[in-house]
């Protein structure tokens, strides 16, 4: 079995985390290799947002905003680290804006899988504000570009209880072409 397959079979979300993340550069490191995914054309159509620390008081009231509350949401400190997935679209005859948004999206998933292999602990959050204003603002979203969520990213607990989630059956989800009648 190869490094990835394993990998990829013994992923999980971890919704705790310790304190620990990983550094910028480690992190700069593992995002040139996310961002390999297939992308035609090459249009690039993602950015991320890296937030530590007061930045999470920053998301954590625009959060609250969205959901037409005061003060500030302590969801974004469960980890020490959030990383804000954005498809950042291009324009092109070529390639359409759900492709963009599937390419966006195959870097934060391989990111989380890199991230997990690494040691570190990942968690992808959404919520019905991902897509406000509020969180739009907070982000420096330009209008071509939509939040899809953000990775919660800290260290693995050394006392969590590995679960194991139940295998996928692939045969069940993999079809012929139907054939002519």
């Amino acid at each position: 079995m190869t490094a990835a397959l394993e990998a990829v079979r013994t992923r999980r979300s971890w919704s705790k985390v310790t304190d620990a993340a990983p550094s910028n550069a480690e992190l700069v490191d593992l995002i040139s290799a996310a961002g390999r995914v297939a992308d035609h054309s090459s249009l690039r159509p993602w950015r991320l947002i890296e937030l530590r620390g007061k930045d999470r008081d920053v998301l954590g009231r625009a959060m609250n905003k969205a959901e037409g509350h005061d003060g500030v949401s302590s969801k974004p400190m469960r980890a020490p680290l959030l990383i804000a997935v954005v498809a950042s679209y291009r324009k092109s005859s070529k390639i359409p804006r759900w492709e963009q948004e599937a390419v966006a999206s195959g870097v934060a998933h391989v990111l989380s899988l890199l991230l997990d292999e690494a040691g570190w602990g990942v968690l992808w959050r959404t919520g019905s504000y991902t897509r406000s204003k509020a969180i739009a603002k907070a982000h420096g979203l330009g209008k071509d570009e939509e939040l899809l969520g953000w990775l919660y990213v800290g260290g693995k607990p050394a006392n969590a209880r590995v679960g194991r989630r139940k295998p996928v059956d692939g045969g069940k989800y993999l079809s012929r072409m139907p054939s002519k009648k």
